[in-house]
């Protein structure tokens, strides 16, 4: 004799046991586990998919919800067109073994590898107090090659930049846990653009030679995290393909799936001084990183 389904009170106990986050959502419940981006909505009377939908958080790519009685073909058709899993009593009970066990890719409580849980510390070796300045790497002659514009004026300046290492654990393409990467991220304190930059990259120096001008920050230490944190998602959000058969149809979703809170660490910020050539001519403005050379963000900073 089948063993009947568990009723919505006990599969949300089930569902807290196997590391998924659980809340009330009105008349339905949410369960959302963050490392395999699985989320499992319970709903106790029958509710059009199209509704329930949008309870689903953005970056989940497993989404299912389980009715207490069937719910008719047309929520199933519903289901289907948006890659949602339906299931009832008759299914639920031969489905939990997948939706409560950590999926293959790699649980959250993962041994982390050597020094993945060491402290961070401030980035660059900075042994003196003054050695704050960011060597430059493209010298003046340089620069009016890559600006491109005739007869500007030219001048050095030193942007503040607020920079701190950090470690990432991404989606791997399947959408489970993926390895952790470790990177610096550097937020400018005049512009409020956050960039990430390499480790080894970029070397500090005591001072320059080169006549230049020191720019103030405009934000704080604490506005930078903010900043920092969403550049950081940005940059290692990954592209799951998710495949599901509903019935007949084989559905094929494409997700962006950005590292969750829990997947950052972020480091104590330094505040850097980072060379920029201002090249002011009569087409306007044009800013270039003294190191890399790429176009930075040009700042109504008067001339």
């Amino acid at each position: 004799m089948a063993r009947s389904p568990p009723p919505s009170s006990v599969l949300g106990r089930l569902l807290g046991a196997a590391g998924y986050r659980v809340e009330g959502r009105g008349e339905a419940t949410l369960a959302v586990r963050a490392r395999d981006h699985r989320a499992v909505v319970i709903v106790s009377c029958v509710r059009s998919p199209t509704e329930i939908e949008g309870l689903f958080p953005p970056d989940v790519v497993h989404r299912t919800i389980v009715y207490d009685d069937e719910p008719g073909e047309v929520a199933r058709g519903l289901a289907s067109e948006r890659g949602i899993e339906v299931l009832e009593p008759s299914t639920l009970s031969s489905a939990l073994g997948e939706i409560l066990l950590p999926g293959p890719s790699g649980p959250a409580d993962e041994p982390e590898a050597p020094g993945d849980s060491a402290p961070l510390e401030p980035p660059f070796a900075i042994t003196l107090e003054g050695q704050r300045t960011v060597r430059p790497r493209i010298g003046r002659t340089e620069a009016v090659a890559l600006a491109g514009v005739d007869g500007p004026r030219y001048l050095l300046r030193l942007v503040p930049f607020y920079v701190a290492a950090y470690r990432v654990r991404p989606a791997s393409p399947s959408g489970g846990a993926g390895s952790v990467q470790r990177q610096l991220v550097a937020v400018n304190a005049v512009t409020r653009r956050a960039e990430i930059w390499d480790d080894g990259e970029r070397e500090l120096v005591e001072g320059l030679d080169e006549p230049h001008q020191s720019l103030a920050p405009q934000v704080t230490e604490s506005q930078a995290v903010p900043l920092a944190l969403e550049a950081i998602r940005r940059h290692h959000t990954v592209h799951v393909e998710h495949t599901e058969q509903h019935g007949g149809a084989l559905v094929i979703e494409t997700r962006r799936i950005p590292p969750s809170a829990d997947d950052i660490r972020l480091g104590p910020f330094v505040l850097l001084l980072v060379p920029h050539w201002y090249a002011e001519g009569n087409e306007g403005r044009i800013v270039l990183d003294a190191v890399t050379g790429r176009r930075a963000a040009a700042p109504d900073l008067g001339s």
